[in-house]
């Protein structure tokens, strides 16, 4: 697909996490502390994906504490409610709305080729839920019932926002005319060609030195919540004694660090570890290996569990403070899902108009 401007769309960006399991310092670099960064420069919507976890698994006995434990999260580490957007996916149900259209816009053997689909659904796909199938699609409408022009999104989500692009274009191509007659085209370059449309085509925002974090206790995988040992992950709960303890035993290998980034090959641990002290000092591998390189992990490790502790601890602290505050939480969620949806309905009214639904 060629690649497509949406300068002419207001810039805005929207991402979101789901509520299933404790947050941990993956989900922190991959994804908050970016969303942190990006409110400097752009309007800022930001959700808690509960429709999502669904695909994940349907029945929860505490699915209300996990949205607002991410939504505590999101708080503790600087998200502004006040000049931004923070919400719950549910409270607006215009995202639901333009997943049914999506759904008969894209095509299945697009949603067939998901990487993630076929991973979640194993061999035997055809017990896996139409949720998890149609996953991207709700994903799509997430992002553009607010026509939201960039996404902070880790690698594993990349292809789901090809896939969003391809979406919008599609709509965008099939009510090509509806949406010329009715005057909601924006211009939007595509190569040489200024065409018209009405969804832009989001861009992915993918990036840092630590944007992939991987488990403390095997350098392959990629840290989960799901991991049975809590020795894999440095939740965003734990104290400072317990970030520092599981730093300490995180596995490694015997050699010293190299100096040079080609000398991390081979090695998951070593670079995992690295790539961590460079999420958390904002320094790229390269320049954490210059003044590391040669040392032993014996010296490396207390320096990145004093680094992770100082980053980390002062939002684990106040992420357990605002959990306290159940009624602060549910307001924030409340006034957010307000504001998000008068957004969210005036996309939904143009849509509707597009595709020649009567409305009242």
């Amino acid at each position: 697909m060629t690649a497509v401007s949406s300068a002419s769309f207001r810039p805005l960006v929207f991402s979101g996490v789901q509520p299933t399991g404790n947050l941990h310092l993956g989900n922190y670099l991959g994804a908050i502390r970016r969303f942190v960064a990006l409110q400097d420069s752009y309007d800022c919507i930001y959700c808690v994906v509960d429709l999502h976890s669904l695909t994940a698994q349907l029945v929860y006995p505490d699915l209300k504490d996990q949205i607002r434990a991410i939504t505590a999260a999101y708080l503790a580490a600087g998200i502004d409610p006040k000049k931004h957007i923070v919400f719950n996916q549910s409270q607006v149900m215009q995202h639901a709305e333009l997943a049914w259209i999506f759904n008969c816009v894209a095509r299945i053997g697009w949603m067939n080729r998901m990487t993630q689909f076929k991973d979640k659904a194993g061999k035997d796909r055809e017990n896996a839920s139409l949720g998890l199938l149609a996953y991207p699609s709700l994903m799509a409408a997430d992002i553009l019932v607010y026509r939201a022009t960039h996404v902070p999104v880790g690698e594993d989500q990349k292809q789901h926002l090809e896939l969003t692009r391809d979406i919008a274009q599609k709509f965008n191509n099939d009510f090509s005319d509806r949406i010329a007659a009715l005057g909601l085209g924006v211009e939007m370059k595509m190569g040489d060609e200024v065409v018209n449309g009405f969804f832009p085509i989001t861009e992915p925002v993918i990036g840092g030195p630590a944007a992939r974090i991987m488990s403390l206790r095997d350098g392959s995988k990629k840290m989960s919540k799901s991991d049975p040992s809590d020795l894999s992950r440095i939740n965003l709960t734990d104290d400072a004694d317990a970030i520092s303890k599981k730093i300490k035993k995180a596995k490694t290998d015997p050699e010293a660090l190299p100096s040079e980034i080609a000398g991390l090959a081979g090695r998951p641990e070593a670079e995992n570890l690295v790539g961590i002290y460079a999420g958390l000092s904002d320094m790229t591998k390269e320049a954490v290996l210059k003044e590391f390189g040669g040392q032993q992990f014996s010296t490396f490790k207390p320096a990145l569990a004093d680094l992770a502790v100082d980053r980390l601890a002062p939002i684990a602290s106040e992420m357990r403070r605002t959990l306290g505050d159940r009624a602060y939480i549910d307001a924030v969620l409340k006034d957010g899902g307000e504001r998000a949806g008068v957004l969210a309905e005036a996309t939904m009214k143009n849509v509707r108009d597009i595709i020649g639904l009567i409305q009242g």
